[in-house]
């Protein structure tokens, strides 16, 4: 019977999926989530491979539950780090900023390769994840429309181009020929002015 390293079964099962959550951090980090195998993710968790099944069956799984995580994290931080009553262009400029700080954090290839790598039913189930992030979004458009700050003709439209903007600096920011900094004014310039904002 394996050791448990906790109190209760729960705590020692909670800690060992953050062990395995964190493994994949860090692996995404080094070699890209497309590049991590199940081996590599148990041997950097330091456990079994037949405990890593345990816990998630497949790669598709994992990778949904560190989804799931990363996306808790942003919205956290987009909820920590905004001030209290910040402008529509000012919440626009902290989701830009938040979302590039990710794609850094958290290496992963573009939607496509996501795709092909996870099949159709775990590439919708990956999207469906990711969805509150682009109902954030979606909430600092509206409030823009609204006040007269954006234009925005198509709200849905517009938030996946943004979104699509800032993934088209992923390859730079990983690369290190870009700063988060750098990126981010890039970023919401371009998307300012594409909103007819100042």
């Amino acid at each position: 019977m394996p050791r448990i390293s906790a109190a209760t079964i729960g705590e020692h099962r909670a800690q060992t999926r953050e062990r395995i959550l964190q493994a994949v951090s860090r692996l995404s980090r080094v070699q890209g989530i497309d590049g991590i195998s199940m081996t590599d993710v148990a041997n950097e968790a330091g456990i079994t491979r037949t405990v890593l099944y345990n816990y998630y069956p497949d790669k598709a799984a994992l990778l949904l539950a560190f989804t799931e995580q990363v996306t808790h994290y942003f919205i956290e931080s987009y909820e920590r780090e905004l001030p209290a009553g910040a402008s529509p262009a000012d919440r626009l400029r902290a989701f830009v900023r938040l979302q590039l700080s990710g794609l850094l954090a958290h290496p992963h290839p573009g939607a496509a390769d996501l795709s092909a790598a996870l099949g159709p039913d775990a590439y919708q189930q990956l999207a469906e994840h990711v969805a509150p992030m682009q109902r954030i979004l979606v909430d600092i458009l509206d409030s823009g429309s609204e006040a007269g700050d954006f234009q925005v003709p198509d709200v849905a439209s517009t938030a996946r181009m943004i979104l699509a903007v800032i993934g088209a600096e992923r390859v730079p920011l990983i690369s290190g020929a870009v700063s988060v900094e750098d990126a981010g004014e890039l970023v919401s310039g371009f998307v300012l002015r594409a909103l007819g904002s100042g």
